[in-house]
């Protein structure tokens, strides 16, 4: 069994240490243990340590001293001091001297052993955001993707492969998780680098403006047309075209962009003949493109067309220690904008940030830290500089857990719960949630409806 932690207790009583030594290491903590002050501060500076525990009250050196000592020479190492005397005063003492948890005796195994298990997850964590600094620019990337997560290294996989295809790609994902940058990654990791990269958000304008943009007009097509001009299509010729939200591609546009990938010419508004294009495609989309297919309000031909190879970004609840990663690279990014000294967080900072769902992804990891970074006034980000959303943040669950029959649900109540958790554990992607059920999406909608949750991204 793996050790739950390094300790070294540190108390003038043998047999009390003896006692938690015994105690301890019945729970899966390694523990070392000291009668001597002294001998504990060396020891702290060159063993391998999770945690010092040490008594309030010892000869030749009192607890709150070790601990300023210990922190002077490892910052890194928490320090829980305990005392028979609790007060508030030796509770404000412990604090200010830099230790991380104050106990007082008679001490309860449990409530023990639960902060010392909190002050290791604290010094492991306080140990990655560490290693991130260097981390950052060494890490597993792929143009400005960042991540190490096997979730990253997944799609990283499939980038490599693809890089040099002509073939459509088709990126799907969340709000926030990066699908733009994906596309431009491919172009400047691809053979068309040195062409252009042209974007375009089908879901920011009008129908008839739309169209004029994608496949150009001639002079005169319309009122204002008083030059001819290239769409983006041709205008991207030589390099990428990114189709950037397809799936709220006005219906009636469809098919003429259905045809203009098939043929690889556009016929501009107003105009009577085509003209050739030479640009690779990538379109993004967070919608569900098979669901909005079943609603009739995107073709299938187009689909088929736009998904010849298709990349699913994942949720950044989904790629673990990637979150702190990209953290710290955002505190490098912003406090140089800042023209700040901010080199990373703070143990509980991280912790918050591992916590939080992140609905919003990498956007809103980035936008948290931007804030964080002008909030400080420490050399670290700390849990106050955090926004609320994330400080307070408590993961949700599905339970139904009560002795109480007036408390107690139906099992239609239980169904209409898990099925709208697992419906918000995929960001709302209805033929994934059905996909997960076990179920068809039609049985899926029509229980939706029947609850009046039938509208949302994705439906």
């Amino acid at each position: 069994m793996s050790s739950l932690g390094r300790l070294l207790v540190v108390d003038d009583e043998r047999s009390f240490c003896e006692t938690l030594a015994l105690v301890l290491g019945r729970r899966g903590f390694e523990v070392a243990w000291t009668t001597e002050p002294a001998e504990a501060l060396e020891r702290s500076r060159t063993a391998d340590l999770d945690v010092v525990l040490t008594d309030l009250d010892m000869r030749g050196m009192n607890g709150l001293e070790l601990c300023e000592r210990v922190l002077a020479s490892r910052p890194e190492v928490p320090v829980v001091v305990i005392t028979a005397f609790g007060s508030l005063d030796t509770a404000i003492g412990a604090i200010r001297a830099g230790a991380y948890d104050f106990l007082t005796k008679p001490i309860e195994t449990e409530a023990l052993v639960v902060a010392l298990e909190r002050a290791v997850r604290h010094r492991r964590l306080q140990e990655e955001v560490t290693r991130l600094r260097a981390a950052v620019d060494a890490s597993t990337r792929f143009g400005n993707l960042l991540g190490t997560s096997t979730a990253m290294r997944a799609v990283y996989d499939v980038l490599e492969r693809v890089v040099d295809s002509e073939s459509t790609v088709l990126v799907t994902g969340e709000s926030g998780t990066g699908k733009e940058m994906v596309a431009r990654a491919l172009h400047e990791r691809g053979r068309r680098k040195g062409g252009p990269f042209v974007a375009i958000n089908c879901s920011a304008m009008p129908e008839t403006l739309l169209e004029s943009e994608l496949f150009g007009h001639v002079r005169g097509a319309f009122t204002d047309a008083r030059v001819p001009r290239a769409g983006l299509l041709v205008q991207a010729s030589g390099g990428t075209l990114l189709l950037d939200e397809i799936g709220d591609m006005p219906l009636a546009l469809q098919p003429k962009l259905l045809r203009a990938l098939q043929e690889r010419t556009v016929r501009p508004v107003g105009a009577d003949r085509e003209v050739p294009f030479d640009a690779r495609i990538v379109a993004t989309t967070n919608r569900d493109l098979k669901a909005l297919i079943e609603e009739q309000r995107f073709r299938e031909d187009l689909y088929f067309r736009v998904n010849v190879i298709h990349l699913e970004m994942p949720p950044l609840r989904a790629r673990g220690g990637d979150v702190l990663l990209l953290a710290q690279h955002f505190v490098d990014v912003h406090a140089a904008r800042a023209g700040k000294r901010v080199t990373g967080l703070a143990g509980a900072a991280a912790e918050k940030l591992m916590a939080y769902a992140w609905p919003g992804n990498v956007r809103e990891l980035q936008n948290c830290i931007e804030r964080a970074v002008a909030m400080t006034r420490t050399e670290q980000i700390l849990v106050d500089d955090l926004p609320d959303t994330v400080r307070r943040y408590r993961r949700s669950h599905v339970l139904v857990a009560s002795d109480d029959p007036s408390e107690l649900v139906t099992l239609a109540e239980v169904e209409r719960r898990y099925v709208l958790r697992v419906l918000e554990a995929v960001g709302g992607n209805k033929s994934k949630a059905a996909e997960t059920l076990g179920i068809g999406r039609k049985t899926l909608y029509r229980k939706l409806e029947e609850w009046g949750e039938a509208a949302g991204e994705g439906s």
